[in-house]
């Protein structure tokens, strides 16, 4: 312990770049990354190129910064796909499915796309035989789905500039749903202050979905629950669907040892 090799030196000033950038609510510049951690500005900017390759950080252009990228998001969650999350979810998509009568799902963000990890059907209920694509391992375009937006609501907006950067990113699949980066920040506000998200037939024609965000310990958010049905099976209320959603959220969040983001 305590003791460098030679390569070491390279590896700690990657990590402590990457510590630097998750510790603060948006991009930094690189002269200030040089100036908060005393390292080489020759050094400083190697590094970044080398993992802006490795897709760990994304420079945002009209900020002249460097903000986390998709690879530092994989990293960084790896623990929350895996069993821990899904078992701390169980339970609660069980109650949640079983109270609504709905099928409920838990998913995670994986660069602009909605990936389903858990799936719960109720034994009963007015949507309980609906047919749904969304099982697990789907993946589906964030920012049509209620899972998704629940997710995208929490991200800044930097990070939404870089992530929705790519021609075409705004794919529709009914022929509905945001076209352009101004679209969706209006749609997010919305979902924000309401504390969660809604889709209406943006994925399925006659279907309409519910979801709301579980954070980590800094009020990020790191996975949805979410909830589907017919709208030919009666008018439900979204309102009551999303807080009920909502709590069982912060009972994930809690689980999780995570905290409500501040306003």
């Amino acid at each position: 312990m305590g003791t460098e090799s030679s390569t070491s030196p390279a590896v700690g000033r990657a990590l402590d770049i990457l510590v630097r950038l998750a510790q603060r609510p948006g991009p930094v510049r690189a002269s200030a990354l040089v100036r908060d951690l005393g390292l080489p500005r020759s050094s400083v900017y190697h590094i970044l190129s080398v993992l802006e390759d490795r897709g760990f950080v994304v420079y945002v252009p009209s900020e002249k910064a460097y903000g986390l990228g998709v690879s530092s998001f994989e990293i960084g969650s790896a623990y929350l796909r895996q069993e821990p999350l899904e078992r701390l979810a169980q339970p609660i998509l069980e109650r949640l499915a079983r109270s609504l009568g709905q099928t409920v799902h838990l998913g995670i963000l994986h660069g602009t796309e909605t990936v389903y990890l858990l799936k719960e059907r109720p034994a009963s209920g007015p949507s309980a035989d609906v047919a749904l694509i969304t099982d697990v391992g789907v993946r589906l375009p964030s920012h049509l789905t209620a899972n998704g937006r629940a997710l995208l609501a929490g991200t800044s907006d930097a990070q939404l500039a870089a992530l929705f950067s790519r021609p075409g990113a705004f794919v529709t699949r009914t022929g509905s749903g945001p076209r352009s980066l101004r679209d969706l920040h209006r749609i997010l506000d919305r979902d924000r202050r309401r504390g969660w998200s809604e889709e209406v037939e943006l994925v399925s024609e006659g279907l309409r979905s519910v979801g709301a965000a579980a954070h980590d310990h800094e009020g990020r958010p790191v996975a949805a629950l979410s909830t589907t049905w017919s709208r030919r099976c009666g008018d439900r209320d979204p309102r009551e669907v999303g807080e009920v959603l909502r709590r069982g959220a912060a009972k994930l969040t809690v689980s999780l040892h995570g905290r409500a983001p501040t306003a």
